[in-house]
């Protein structure tokens, strides 16, 4: 356990005395940081942030605030959940940031952290010919791609899909939380089952992609997140082969598809070794997400057939 009693001394009493404190115990137990933040500092921060109820981007002066009894124990309280039980820091605070925009988090998706988050800020530009009326967040999640993507086209039409429930039931959340329930909506579907009859201008999927590998290696961090959001398969493609078959049918004359695989890159080209994959890349780090139109997958339909 931690050692509250040196937590709680009279030699640790403001915000600062906590971060600092928090940051080398994470430090020191070999914390996994690839949740929203890079480092130990900042996940100290969000955590002590979060109890006393303000934002991480306050005056800096309010570090030197004197944290009162209740607030040092809660405090210690989420620090002990995130070293010993492993927890995300956005599912212990309930929130994380995605396209520089908070969202609801829980145990039922992932913490959100998409390379994706940069091309909604760019509007997509330049891989849309034209500003998108219909778009599909397809296993969405928190739903943060398709609520963002929203903002970013203020007179398109969203929707967000997912196989889970639970994950719908948070999508809706932060449906509600930015008051787009006119424009946007939550589908539960397996891939396109549930949106039969519908056709988008833009398909953009961060899918489970985690090949059998790499889920067997991940960091605990990774564990307490749902295991039917990460992996697909020994190669981690099961979903994406299931998605390039059947993403010309719901894409418009002008249609786009793009889908984060991660890591999984690599086998996706040595299993379409024919198919020219157009790789984005972005400013602030981050891989293996790919663009295809709907032309190209008309034209490789015979590779991408099961």
């Amino acid at each position: 356990m931690i050692n509250r009693r040196e937590a709680l001394t009279s030699e640790l009493i403001t915000l600062r005395d906590y971060i600092r404190w928090g940051a080398s115990r994470f430090n020191a137990a070999e914390l996994f940081f690839g949740h929203g933040n890079d480092n130990a500092w900042d996940e100290a921060v969000q955590l002590v942030m979060y109890v006393v109820h303000l934002p991480v981007s306050s005056d800096p002066d309010v570090l030197n605030a004197r944290l009162c009894l209740d607030e040092r124990k809660a405090i210690l309280a989420l620090f002990e959940q995130r070293i010993f039980a492993r927890i995300p820091a956005g599912h212990l605070t309930g929130e994380s940031y995605f396209a520089g925009l908070p969202f609801t988090v829980n145990k039922h998706v992932l913490v959100p952290r998409s390379p994706i988050a940069e091309l909604i800020e760019n509007e997509y530009k330049p891989w849309l010919a034209h500003e998108p009326q219909m778009i599909l967040d397809l296993c969405t999640g928190s739903g943060c791609i398709g609520v963002a993507t929203a903002l970013a086209f203020p007179y398109a039409c969203v929707d967000l899909s997912d196989i889970s429930t639970e994950a719908i039931a948070v999508a809706e959340k932060n449906i509600a939380r930015y008051e787009l329930g006119e424009r946007v909506r939550a589908v539960e579907s397996d891939l396109f089952a549930g949106l039969k009859g519908q056709r988008y201008d833009l398909i953009v999927s961060n899918p489970p992609y985690v090949d059998a590998e790499d889920l067997a290696t991940m960091p605990l961090e990774y564990q307490n997140e749902p295991e039917i959001a990460l992996g697909s398969g020994f190669d981690g493609l099961d979903f994406t082969r299931r998605l390039l078959l059947g993403a010309e049918h719901y894409l418009t004359d002008n249609g786009v598809l793009i889908v984060e695989v991660g890591n999984s890159w690599v086998h996706l080209e040595e299993a379409f070794m024919q198919v020219p994959f157009t790789w984005l890349e972005f400013e602030r780090g981050g891989h293996g997400v790919f663009m295809l139109t709907i032309d190209q997958l008309k034209q490789y339909r015979a590779e991408f057939t099961l």
